[in-house]
């Protein structure tokens, strides 16, 4: 039986051949970031070397891959020929990021057609895919309780959210994924690991059920309840042998 995996996968593998062999730019929906993790494997798996990531801004979580021809150098790519903003503005209002979420697939727009969502206050700013653009902009006129007005903004008008990420510093006596839960969320490697073995701790986005699992720079942690964090780096050790990590929590 194929998973979503290999379905994204087989997806991916139509969408290199179809760049190489038409000389332009194809491209995936929005991936979560698990996907992205797992196609960014296959790529090198495969060496689709000409893959690239975005999202619409900086820093999204939900990001489109792309397939690049040989003549659009990454550089020279423009984004907003294939992903679209919209702000959308209430008045005495403010609703959150999961009421947007809901009055937009309840106009029957699947998730993976929509990028990262931005609220703030009565404004709130989010990515699409031109297939969803007029649509959304005819028929969004209610968030939550809300009448809600929208317009098509460029890519570089959505602002850029202020990172909230906290650095942090321990040292490990080995890169295993208990060792690395417990000084990144200060916890006992004990309990991290219960944590590990009853399915609460996810690396790289999937849940990893193994407590001797390796972690390395630029692996994502989370543990429920807890909160996400990342492996900035992994380097020096002290004079017991046991070796620096800086990480953040996110």
């Amino acid at each position: 039986m194929e998973t979503e995996r290999d379905e994204l996968f087989k997806r991916a593998s139509e969408l290199y051949s179809r760049c190489l062999e038409t000389n332009a730019v194809t491209s995936t929906p929005f991936l979560t970031p698990a996907e992205q993790y797992d196609l960014s494997r296959a790529a090198e798996h495969f060496g689709w070397t000409n893959m690239r990531f975005f999202g619409g801004g900086p820093d999204c979580e939900r990001k489109v891959a792309f397939f690049l021809p040989a003549y659009a150098a990454e550089g020279d790519f423009d984004p907003s020929e294939y992903l679209c903003a919209v702000r959308a503005t209430t008045r005495f209002a403010s609703p959150g990021h999961r009421d947007y979420l809901g009055s937009l697939m309840g106009l029957g727009i699947r998730r993976e057609f929509l990028g990262d969502i931005y609220v703030s206050g009565e404004t709130a700013c989010f990515f699409c895919l031109p297939s969803v653009l007029r649509h959304i902009l005819m028929n969004l006129e209610r968030v939550g309780k809300s009448g809600v007005k929208t317009e098509q903004i460029e890519l570089d008008s959505v602002p850029v959210p202020v990172r909230t990420g906290k650095e942090i510093r321990f040292s490990l006596q080995s890169l295993r994924l208990d060792a690395a839960a417990a000084g990144l969320f200060g916890m006992s490697r004990t309990a991290a690991a219960r944590l590990i073995e009853s399915g609460q701790v996810s690396l790289n986005y999937s849940v990893c059920l193994k407590t001797d699992a390796p972690v390395a720079e630029g692996d994502v942690l989370s543990v429920r309840g807890h909160g996400k964090g990342n492996i900035v780096s992994c380097g020096g050790t002290t004079r017991k042998g046991r070796i620096f990590i800086t990480a953040e929590l996110l």
